[in-house]
């Protein structure tokens, strides 16, 4: 039998919501499904209003607005898809995402899926081609070995997949990406890399806001160890120093890319030096909140 899916898409007055929905209801989907766009904002509601005319299966719920965890958690519960599909409001899926990121639940084994994230910037600037470099030679490549191992593998929350009726509520306090797939990997199941699930992704274009997003991402996955000791972390500061620096310097294309790629190891160490500060001399923890990244949009 054919999976019923469950796609959600979460977001606070995202500019382009339209493009995202309309990236999913034009894709060739063989199956049943829902779109649920979670949002607090009147501006998100009317948008799906509009696409409901046409798309019956595209649906709002509001959420109290009190984060992207939170909005999961209260939606997860009112879903009637055996495969969840997890999107965010500011990103587009490629074509074929939907069919590709399912094909991996064939196997009774797989619990999670996730897609492969792909910059949209241009690379013709440093912050540019650092988006490119950390999706291709990070994440892209990181993801890819870990699946042909079969070991475990962190998701993006910019594309995940789950089984439903597996777990129940996860803390707000922490990356769900990361903490999701840990809950399945518990439970027996294994976690797969769909390299051919784009989701498109622009990344900030200027340093702070740069900064700012990373440095959130870190504490979320710095939170872990409150929940899960045995975590199999594969975002790290330690990780970042004994593997990071071959990935990168095996990238760059052109002199001026490889130019680029070491000013990348300072703001890293820039990253993580603001999220030991916070964590572990101000005491300040990733918190689940709707917090806007201006240059991303």
């Amino acid at each position: 039998m054919k999976p019923k899916l469950s796609i959600i898409i979460t977001a606070f007055k995202e500019p382009n919501v339209d493009k995202a929905i309309d990236a999913i209801v034009k894709q060739n989907i063989p199956y049943e499904y829902e779109l649920i766009v979670a949002a607090p904002d009147d501006a998100t509601k009317h948008v799906v209003e509009r696409f409901n005319k046409n798309y019956k299966q595209v649906r709002f719920f509001k959420d109290p607005g009190r984060g992207k965890s939170f909005a999961l958690n209260l939606v997860m519960q009112k879903l009637f898809g055996d495969i969840i599909i997890m999107t965010d409001g500011d990103v587009c899926l490629g074509e074929n995402s939907i069919k590709e990121l399912v094909r991996p639940f064939e196997n009774p084994k797989i619990g999670v899926a996730t897609g492969r994230v792909v910059s949209i910037n241009e690379r013709d600037n440093m912050l540019g081609y650092w988006s490119h470099m950390l999706c291709d030679a990070g994440a892209h490549s990181i993801r890819q070995e870990l699946h042909d191992k079969a070991e475990f593998i962190e998701c993006s929350a910019y594309l995940m997949a789950l089984r439903a009726n597996i777990i129940g509520e996860f803390p707000l306090d922490v990356a769900e990406d990361a903490y999701i797939p840990y809950l399945f990997h518990k439970k027996g199941y294994r976690i797969a890399y769909a390299p051919n699930a784009h989701v498109l992704v622009k990344w900030p274009t200027n340093f702070k806001d740069w900064v700012k997003q990373k440095v959130r991402t870190a504490k979320a996955h710095e939170t872990l160890d409150k929940y899960a000791p045995d975590f199999p972390r594969v975002k790290s500061f330690k990780n970042e120093l004994l593997q990071g620096w071959h990935r990168a310097l095996s990238y760059p294309q052109t002199t001026k890319e490889l130019a680029w790629t070491f000013p990348l190891f300072v703001a890293r160490l820039y990253v993580w030096a603001n999220v030991i500060a916070d964590t572990k001399l101000k005491n300040k923890h990733y918190q689940d909140a709707w917090d806007r990244v201006s240059s991303a949009r």
